[in-house]
């Protein structure tokens, strides 16, 4: 995964605005002007592929663009006026050659390398569910410890982070809502229903947001990231299961996974989550995951430029509605303020092919992105989690994402993180996945004390209230042979392994 400069940041020195092209000022301008046919021969066997067309933001571009598309063998499946971005497939094997070169398209390109039919996620290994031995070993602990959940003397890192403490202080406001970008959360689960939103939720695979009720769920109980996610964030003190670091704030599910086995995150599907959050009064996103097919997205393929475009103007766009995005820094324990990275794991939707990227030109979406907060993970001694990638000026801050590497002072001794899963059961997970939601949370909490702050200021109070445990002083050295698996620069402020700090709940409702 990679950021950008300054500071691996877009254009942090420009006020925030819709057009990337505006704000950003690596896209070219619009080619210049083109016949366009009024038909386009396509191969009887051409594979059906998805493309996002970023134009101007102008009704009358938007209304030529959309002609220009159906000329050029397009379907459009939605069109975002507000941010000038279109979803369209098509079979045409030139398509994005041709609908690039009409005026007023600022970048178009394919967003998958696989015909259409019909895992990103940034957790770490598989789920452990959690026993009904375990379940019970622990609510015998949880109760002689006094805590108000069954399940709390597993949860670490409610303490790690004051979060127990500032449950009693102010759990959050109803007022404020997270949105769970992912795979689907399941609001029948009774530690997530108390908190759920409904009418803030909905399905956005394939690029248009379907709000039937009930949409947003999982398909099946593989599908379980999201509901993991959602229940660190707002599960409920109920006297169920487990507590959520801010228990009184609603969660809502956005689902943009695929429904099949791949359950892979594509541009359109992100766009449309990042439109509909905003459109719909969103205060914060929880984004534990990366945009597919691309781990880095290279602004020398067009495609891939497209990609940026079109996610970097939905994320955009629900800042300047207020809303704050939140993001993991991924888990292959990468140094992404590093000059070369190898990723040989995209196009991961076709066939893979080994690179090497810059990632200072080559980027990661969304984490990446212009006021994305981006998060590392620390295990149970606060130290950075053995997978999760760091870097200086690249990090914002972090939080407990779990690290079995370090076991937990816990009836369980596991290091890795308790939360919600489909079908009313509970398990184990560990990645930057599970670091997220806790910013998120604390995020909330912040604005639940602070309703008036800005995405900006929100920001700027989790980075300002956090504790940096610094570099460590000893040879980072998570598997014991000797070697240093990363190096820590920078200084006791902030520095590449947990940006300013890891984030504390019981200040953000002080």
């Amino acid at each position: 995964m990679a950021h950008l400069r300054p500071r691996h940041r877009l254009a942090l020195a420009v006020p925030v605005v819709l057009s990337l092209t505006a704000s950003l000022g690596f896209l070219p301008s619009a080619a210049s002007a083109v016949p366009i046919t009024e038909t386009t021969a396509q191969a009887a066997d051409a594979p059906n592929l998805s493309y996002v067309v970023n134009t101007r933001l102008d009704h009358r571009t938007i209304n030529t663009v959309k002609k220009a598309i159906n000329a050029a063998g397009g379907s459009i499946v939605e069109t975002y006026e507000q941010i000038g971005v279109i979803v369209v497939h098509s079979a045409n094997p030139d398509f994005g050659l041709i609908i690039r070169k009409v005026p007023g398209v600022q970048s178009a390109g394919a967003t998958r390398t696989a015909p259409l039919s019909l895992a990103t996620t940034t957790d770490e290994g598989a789920v452990q569910y959690l026993s009904k031995e375990q379940a019970a070993k622990t609510a015998k602990a949880s109760a002689a410890a006094g805590d108000s959940e069954p399940l709390e003397a597993d949860q670490w890192d409610l303490p790690a982070i004051g979060a127990d403490k500032a449950a009693k202080i102010n759990p959050g406001s109803k007022s404020v809502t997270v949105a769970v970008i992912d795979v689907g959360v399941d609001d029948t689960h009774p530690d997530i229903a108390p908190n759920f939103s409904p009418s803030q939720s909905a399905n956005c695979v394939g690029g248009k947001a379907d709000t039937t009720y009930g949409s947003w769920r999982p398909v099946d109980s593989v599908h379980y990231h999201g509901t993991h996610v959602a229940g660190e964030i707002a599960a409920a003190r109920n006297g169920i299961g487990v507590a959520g670091v801010a228990p009184g704030v609603k969660v809502a599910g956005i689902t943009v996974a695929e429904p099949d086995s791949s359950q892979l995150f594509y541009p359109e599907s992100v766009v449309c989550a990042f439109v509909f959050a905003a459109d719909h009064g969103v205060e914060i996103t929880n984004n534990s995951y990366y945009v597919d097919p691309w781990l880095y997205n290279c602004m020398d393929d067009p495609d891939q430029r497209a990609i940026v475009d079109a996610v970097n103007r939905a994320q955009l766009y629900a800042q300047s509605k207020g809303t704050l995005n939140v993001a993991a820094a991924g888990n292959s324990n990468d140094d992404l303020d590093s000059h070369a990275l190898v990723d040989d794991s995209s196009p991961d939707d076709s066939t893979a092919v080994t690179r090497t990227v810059d990632p200072h030109e080559c980027f990661d979406v969304p984490t990446q992105l212009p006021g994305v907060v981006t998060v590392s993970s620390v295990g149970v001694t606060k130290a950075k989690s053995y997978f999760s990638s760091y870097g200086q000026g690249v990090i914002d801050v972090s939080a407990p994402g779990g690290d079995i590497r370090q076991p937990a002072n816990t009836p369980s001794k596991d290091g890795r993180i308790l939360s919600t899963l489909p079908n009313n059961t509970y398990g184990y997970l560990q990645g930057t996945s599970m670091a997220t939601p806790h910013v998120a949370a604390v995020a909330a909490l912040l604005k639940s004390t602070h309703p008036h702050a800005s995405p900006a200021q929100l920001q700027a109070l989790l980075k300002a209230e956090a504790d940096n445990p610094g570099c460590p002083t000893d040879v980072y050295d998570t598997n014991g042979d000797g070697i240093a698996d990363a190096t820590c620069v920078g200084g006791k402020r902030v520095n590449g392994f947990y940006g300013f700090g890891i984030v504390n709940a019981l200040r953000a409702v002080k």
